[in-house]
């Protein structure tokens, strides 16, 4: 009788040895657990084991195409120092003229265009609703006020989310993960088409500040009618991504403004000044809605960042508890056979 309470103990603790994993799992019988299957809940744990994989592979994508917003960044910098000086310098030659310049005339507000820059995709934490409820909240006050409103949208969640309610929308643009300076052309020439056609009093531009890879501000700035205190005085800043020991951060650098170029009166040009400064104003305006995508698609990438992080983090304390449910269960079944076995041999006694 010892002899077969022995073969049947070998016999199940053999059912728990290492074996061929495709022949195990199929002799294997399935041990109910709770509401599922020990055989379910291993399935599980491989399943989420792959999905964090997959987050963190896509937080390392985002990271590296934040690293190419930043030179893309930098690489635009000397094109509007450049402007800002050249813009300084036409200023102080004019001496105190009267400027008299469409996109410097500032005219009672009677119509107002709200551009909002949004991502085209999701997996981005609370990038996207953030600006539309700074957009919703701004448009609802200007109406409030009795001005009215349309809207240039630019990204397609934002698109999505404003057609659905009937907003007022006069143009829209997808914002892609590698803004340039063509697809900045075609918003500034809409939003320029719209100032001096009188169509529109003022263009507001709602855009993401980033300033981090954990904080990003949602921003608004009025881009028409310009300031020309504003173009002159007004500083920039860079952004560089840095590692220490895996680690990711960010650093902001505030630069100088840029030194008014130094016209001697003895210059002729050959346009008058006006005209130039005229010239000028439309590249400006392109610099600066080329520089807020660059920033806003900056900040979608980080949001993405964390957002994986944060998927990845709970991705592995999930297997981390589905594996010690899967242990218990496991022991238990174990156990339960051994108590049945012991009994029937008892029994038989």
């Amino acid at each position: 009788m010892r002899f077969l309470v022995t073969a049947a103990l070998l016999a199940v603790v053999s059912a728990f040895t290492t074996q061929q994993p495709g022949l195990a799992h199929r002799t294997r019988q399935a041990t109910v657990v709770y509401d599922g299957k020990a055989n379910a809940i291993r399935d599980r744990i491989k399943n989420v084991k792959n999905t964090g994989k997959i987050t963190k592979a896509m937080k390392l994508v985002a990271a590296a195409k934040v690293r190419r917003a930043q030179d893309a960044v930098l690489a635009t910098r000397p094109f509007s120092e450049t402007l800002q000086s050249v813009f300084g310098g036409l200023i102080q030659r004019l001496d105190g003229e009267a400027v008299d310049l469409p996109l410097l005339t500032q005219r009672e507000v009677k119509k107002v265009t709200l551009t909002v820059i949004t991502g085209d995709r999701g997996l981005c934490g609370g990038y996207n609703s953030f600006m539309i409820k700074k957009a919703e909240a701004r448009f609802a006050q200007l109406k409030k006020s009795g001005v009215d409103v349309d809207m240039v949208l630019v990204g397609n969640k934002g698109i999505k989310y404003f057609q659905r309610r009937n907003y007022p929308i006069r143009k829209t643009f997808p914002t892609g993960q590698n803004p340039s300076a063509k697809q900045a052309l075609a918003i500034s020439d809409e939003l320029l088409n719209t100032f001096l056609s009188g169509e529109s009093d003022a263009v507001e531009l709602f855009y993401t500040k980033f300033e981090s890879l954990i904080s990003s501000s949602p921003s608004v700035r009025t881009l028409v009618p310009f300031s020309a205190s504003d173009i002159t005085q007004k500083a920039d800043e860079v952004f560089q991504l840095t590692s220490d020991h895996g680690a990711f951060g960010v650093t902001r650098e505030e630069l100088d403004v840029a030194a008014p170029q130094e016209f001697p009166n003895d210059m002729i040009f050959e346009q008058d000044p006006l005209q130039i400064v005229n010239s000028i104003l439309p590249l400006y305006l392109n610099g600066q809605i080329l520089r807020c995508l660059q920033e806003s698609v900056a900040s979608e990438l980080a949001a993405r960042m964390q957002s994986m992080q944060s998927a990845s983090d709970n991705a592995s304390q999930l297997a981390k508890s589905l594996t010690l449910e899967y242990n218990r269960a496991r022991q238990a079944a174990v156990t339960q056979e051994i108590l049945e076995i012991v009994s029937g041999a008892s029994a038989l006694e």
